[in-house]
């Protein structure tokens, strides 16, 4: 069965850093055949909103985050691995490497 992750990429600007670590998240998880969706927070809003349902049923959760994401109590009671933007644009795949150790 295909692993599920889901993510937030959020920095107070929401440039370009929120939008590489997302990329670099989503060709990792393709590389290592992991099912992902990436919300991003940024300078637009909202994309790619996380549901209720996708968080329940995600085997983990990462937020790549420069800052406190908006909804953050989606994810209470969840486990979160957090990281920092900059580890998701260079270390994406032993990321989710890690958190499926």
């Amino acid at each position: 069965m295909m692993k599920k992750v889901v993510a937030i990429c959020a920095c107070p600007m929401g440039l370009a850093h929120t939008f590489m670590a997302a990329e670099s998240l989503q060709k990792a998880a393709d590389e290592l055949g992991i099912e992902i969706k990436i919300e991003t927070q940024g300078a637009d809003g909202i994309q790619n909103e996380l549901t209720s349902k996708d968080i329940k049923e995600a085997d983990a959760i990462i937020h790549a985050i420069a800052i406190t994401p908006q909804g953050i109590e989606r994810f209470e009671g969840y486990e979160v691995y957090e990281v920092t933007l900059k580890e998701a644009i260079r270390e994406a795949k032993e990321i989710l490497e890690e958190v499926f150790e």
